[in-house]
């Protein structure tokens, strides 16, 4: 089940719903793996829309390693994501938003 006051956001990858959340160290990792030397610029990165498919790629495996889903990451390059790449995207955006905002705010 997911959490929202956690910053957990459910994606169904290869047909199991995965529970990812962006913790410190995922937010960290993400961080260096996108080269931003901030989290205020990691957030702008994705609220102005310059984000790549890599980039949302990246935020999921950050998000799937935080919710402790790290063999599911490693292989989400070839993984069936239910809904494609737009419900990829839009969880990618969820991850985002719940790590840094209060649900229901």
């Amino acid at each position: 089940m997911t959490n929202p006051w956690r910053g957990e956001v459910t994606l169904v990858i290869d047909g199991h719903p995965r529970v990812m959340r962006l913790t410190l160290g995922a937010l960290a990792g993400l961080e260096a793996a996108l080269a931003e030397p901030s989290l205020v610029s990691l957030v702008e990165r994705f609220e102005q829309s310059r984000f790549s498919s890599a980039d949302v790629l990246a935020l999921l495996k950050a998000g799937l390693l935080g919710g402790g889903c790290a063999e599911v990451a490693a292989d989400l390059d070839h993984a069936e994501i239910e809904g494609g790449p737009m419900a990829a995207a839009r969880a990618a955006a969820e991850l985002i938003a719940r790590a840094f905002v209060v649900p229901g705010a």
